[in-house]
């Protein structure tokens, strides 16, 4: 069974958001919208928030996130001990993200990236699996510290 997929955005990335929330049901998966639905300013760390805590009850196994750079939306994502989100640029960067740090949320910045870019990363990371091995070791050291 394919995970259920949590998207939100802020304002500045709703087309981006929009167009990744089709590739995605293309492609046969289950979405969570969590908003937003349209371009009011809003604060993006609610956002962050709320695929966080849809993680966190299991309503959903991974999360997309997308704001105007990426960089605010992913710092909110990652003050959650249970999320592992990464802004990436590239079909290397979705790889590297999934396959060495059993990233669970994949980030990016509605006005820095080509949708069809994010959509190959998209791609990328939903059929990368975590390569676990020395990895698991590091992966570890992310959880909060004391």
């Amino acid at each position: 069974m394919k995970a259920i997929v949590a998207i939100a955005c802020d304002h500045g990335g709703l087309e981006l958001k929009t167009a990744l929330k089709a590739e995605l049901e293309a492609a046969g998966r289950t979405v969570l919208d969590l908003g937003v639905n349209d371009t009011t300013s809003v604060d993006y760390p609610d956002y962050a928030d709320r695929v966080a805590d849809a993680l966190k009850a299991g309503a959903a196994g991974l999360g997309v996130l997308v704001c105007g750079s990426g960089i605010g939306i992913s710092i909110a994502a990652n003050r959650h001990a249970h999320v592992r989100a990464a802004l990436v640029h590239d079909a290397y960067t979705a790889r590297m993200s999934r396959q060495h740090n059993d990233a669970n949320v994949i980030v990016f910045g509605g006005r820095v990236i080509g949708e069809e870019v994010a959509k190959d990363c998209l791609k990328v990371f939903l059929a990368t699996e975590f390569e676990g091995g020395r990895h698991q070791r590091r992966v570890a050291k992310l959880g909060p510290k004391a």
